[in-house]
């Protein structure tokens, strides 16, 4: 067979008939440990209303508000944290390790923090799951880059995001049956994050360390042993003996990719967590209006949105294959900013309310895809889990103050709609950046 029929022949096979078993381990995995941190995050979007109605004292429950967007943004700032530390750690000692690591810890905390007996032992506990939270998105994401062939790259890194999407979907479905279990119900919510430690044997057993970062690791270790004996190293191998963030902003081109793609994730994040992270809330509240139940509606109006998101996440990853990175993020960036001002402001019928939650799920929360699918390709090896991580979770640091803002603004205009459409100007901001990151589709994964 000729070298064309054998391409063809290739081609001619559908995407996932190329992936084998270990592959598809890797992936598995990554989107569990993902999902599980998506139903620990969304469980707090959920619950932290009823949390806080009964954790305040009675004089303050009128800027509950308020309250938690201090404790989601503290919650952000512990993720932000953690995150740095675990890609760091994840490009020192192994992707696989640190997942499993950050599993453990985070289905610990998430379980503690069930026994909050007031507002400020909730948000230091909160705070302390945000740490352990952090680290399991950035070992996932090098893991799928790392280990898929470049044609299905993209797909995979789709497939992997959706794991939040999933998560917050059965944290909506468990809260829709649990949140009438009286006032301790968001406590059943954070036991039940407890049962993610159950996959750790399974992921030990079946999933297999990245050979890349094994070469990388090797590499590194390599160099330091010349370095420490004296010996003659090239500009090449210097960039394996620095502390992984200093290689990070060590040349022009990796300190153009981690700064553009820190904007672009502080837009997504402040997208998510300042604006769409209200819309059960802000549906709840709406029902409310209509003499409806506001905890079926917003749980609802939950699962709605997360469905559209799990179709967003997917989405991406398939169209940046087929269309590129930059044009698919461009996309995703500039609907929206225009669904953002059609669901807060524009719109009040509960059944178009309920159409439109879908549809913005499938941008606001679906874009966060570019992430695992382009950043990968921003940096080597060596400091992939490090980059990655750091501009995922760096953006938290200010991202954190969304939700104090949103609280802020939804106290003063007595409602969601003005602040959120006010916030949503942000995703301007990321499509500018956008436009000017490298295209990367097709090309290989740096080494």
């Amino acid at each position: 067979m000729s070298q064309m029929s054998a391409t063809l022949a290739t081609d001619a096979v559908p995407w996932y008939r190329s992936i084998s078993s270990k592959q598809w381990y890797v992936l598995m995995a990554s989107n569990l440990g993902w999902m599980f941190d998506g139903y620990e995050t969304y469980a707090l979007i959920l619950t932290i209303g009823v949390a806080l109605k009964q954790l305040l004292p009675a004089v303050q429950t009128n800027s509950v508000p308020l309250y938690a967007g201090t404790t989601i943004g503290l919650t952000l700032l512990g993720w932000g944290l953690g995150g740095i530390v675990g890609g760091i750690l994840a490009d020192y000692i192994g992707r696989k390790r640190v997942m499993m690591l950050s599993i453990l810890s985070y289905a610990v905390m998430t379980g503690i923090s069930a026994i909050a007996w007031s507002w400020p032992s909730f948000i230091f506990l909160r705070f302390l799951v945000g740490l352990c939270i952090g680290s399991e998105w950035g070992t996932g994401t090098s893991m799928v880059a790392e280990v898929f062939p470049a044609k299905t790259r993209a797909k995979a890194a789709g497939i992997m995001q959706s794991g939040l999407g999933i998560g917050f979907f059965v944290a909506s479905l468990i809260w829709f049956f649990v949140g009438n279990m009286g006032p301790n119900a968001w406590r059943i919510m954070y036991l039940i994050g407890v049962l993610p430690a159950l996959v750790l044997l399974w992921l030990r057993r079946n999933v297999d360390e990245s050979i890349r970062w094994e070469q990388a690791n090797a590499l590194r270790n390599h160099v330091r042993r010349k370095v420490e004996s004296g010996a003659a190293v090239s500009d090449e191998e210097k960039t394996y003996a620095l502390f992984t963030m200093k290689a990070l902003f060590s040349s022009k081109n990796l300190r153009k990719g981690a700064l553009l793609g820190l904007l672009m994730s502080l837009t997504t994040t402040v997208g998510w967590w300042a604006i769409s992270s209200w819309v059960p809330a802000y549906i709840g509240a709406v029902a409310a209006t209509h003499g409806l139940s506001t905890t079926h509606w917003s749980s609802l109006s939950g699962m709605i949105y997360n469905v559209g998101a799990i179709l967003g996440y997917v989405m991406l990853g398939f169209m940046a294959d087929a269309w590129g990175r930059k044009k698919t993020t461009l996309m995703y960036f500039g609907l929206s900013l225009i669904l953002t001002p059609v669901l807060f402001l524009w719109v009040h019928n509960l059944s178009w309310l309920l159409i439109l939650t879908a549809i913005n799920g499938v941008f606001t929360l679906g874009q966060y895809s570019w992430m695992p699918v382009w950043l990968p390709e921003f940096f080597p090896t060596s400091i992939r889990a490090t980059g990655v991580s750091f501009v995922f979770n760096a953006a938290r640091f200010v991202a954190f103050l969304g939700p104090l803002c949103s609280g802020y603004l939804i106290t003063i205009f007595g409602g969601y709609s003005l602040a959120a459409t006010i916030i949503g100007l942000i995703y301007v901001l990321g499509f500018v950046c956008a436009i000017f990151c490298v295209e990367t589709k097709g090309r290989p994964l740096p080494d």
